[in-house]
């Protein structure tokens, strides 16, 4: 099993934060599925103002170059990332078209 963790900011924005929230209460099957079948078990996500934390729990197969070419292969998916392009904004040190960063693990107990 493999695990991720990722960051991103939202637009500081409590209409547009609100209104990300309630897609996530109920994200179209269709992404649900491309997120299953990427090999991704256990997705969560956690908000502190702004910012972002994604935790992904994966089996062995999964790669995000395998991922990332899926979802652009993938129209559903295309319109979901644009919808929520609305709402997301890039970390200040994310490189250009990158949305969620991988974050490095610094400690372990």
């Amino acid at each position: 099993m493999k695990r991720f963790c990722l960051a991103l900011d939202l637009k500081d924005d409590a209409t547009l934060i609100a209104e990300y929230e309630a897609y996530h209460q109920r994200v179209w099957p269709e992404i649900i599925k491309s997120i299953r079948e990427s090999g991704i078990q256990k997705l969560e996500i956690f908000r502190t103002g702004n910012r972002m934390m994604m935790l992904v729990e994966a089996d062995d197969s999964f790669s995000f170059e395998k991922k990332g070419k899926a979802d652009l292969a993938n129209a559903k998916v295309q319109e979901w990332e644009k919808l929520m392009w609305n709402y997301q904004q890039a970390l200040p040190h994310a490189r250009p078209g990158e949305k969620w960063v991988l974050m490095e693990k610094i400690f372990e107990l």
